[in-house]
């Protein structure tokens, strides 16, 4: 669980990996926009990293970066849009889209919310830069990277080892470039929204806790859905 939910076992299932280059791609080819370089377009550079990191073809993702920005004659009409509302048992979401067309993803996101309830929780959750990142040697010390590299706080990350450096927004960059010489590997820096109160699994019942979870998944299948930030813990 987490800041940012994420389906069980994903990261295993091959067509699954198809999803997360598609996404990335739309990062990617939105990134773009603000020019083609990365050494000069910090946004861009971000994703690169991150789809690099995730062994992203690299003609997929050349081909994204030319699309956004213009190069090949083709238009990039993406639009960011943020539905918020509760899974089952009152679980705050933040569901963060990326969409050619609004009119349809709208009527899918409420069909995907009926199990739930599309409502303003935007108040409940801040919106930070958020740095995965895990040590790439023995004894690197999360709190002293923290301090050292100008992150506000920190806090054990999903995947095994990792930990996950909360910053200012305007910090993410700067805190990203930082890390390594704290000892630590960037995995990946996306701005994104943390929740204020969440809700612990542990106060949801085993049958519970899978309704929330079937919710999610279904939101997740939706090819428009960029990410999900979830109010529960574990």
């Amino acid at each position: 669980m987490g800041a940012q939910w994420k389906s069980k076992g994903k990261a295993q299932v091959a067509d699954a990996k198809g999803k997360l280059f598609g996404k990335l791609a739309k990062e990617i080819m939105v990134a773009a926009r603000g020019g083609a370089d990365p050494a000069a377009n910090s946004k861009l550079r971000l994703v690169v990293e991150q789809a690099r990191k995730v062994s992203m073809p690299k003609d997929t993702l050349e081909r994204a970066i030319k699309k956004g920005a213009g190069l090949t004659g083709e238009t990039v009409n993406f639009e960011h849009v943020i539905y918020e509302g509760y899974a089952p048992h009152r679980v705050p979401v933040m569901v963060e889209c990326l969409t050619d067309n609004v009119n349809r993803t709208a009527p899918e996101m409420r069909v995907a919310f009926r199990k739930g309830q599309m409502s303003a929780v935007a108040w409940d959750f801040d919106y930070v830069g958020m740095i995965e990142a895990e040590p790439a040697q023995p004894g690197a010390d999360a709190e002293v990277a923290a301090i050292e590299a100008g992150a506000q706080d920190f806090e054990a990350g999903d995947a095994e080892g990792s930990t996950l450096f909360l910053t200012d927004p305007t910090d993410l960059d700067l805190v990203s470039k930082a890390l390594p010489a704290q000892g630590f590997t960037v995995l990946s820096a996306k701005l994104g929204y943390k929740a204020k109160t969440p809700i612990s699994a542990s106060s949801l019942s085993a049958e519970q806790l899978e309704e929330v979870q079937t919710f999610l998944a279904g939101i997740d299948d939706n090819d428009d859905v960029q990410n999900m930030f979830v109010g529960l813990v574990d």
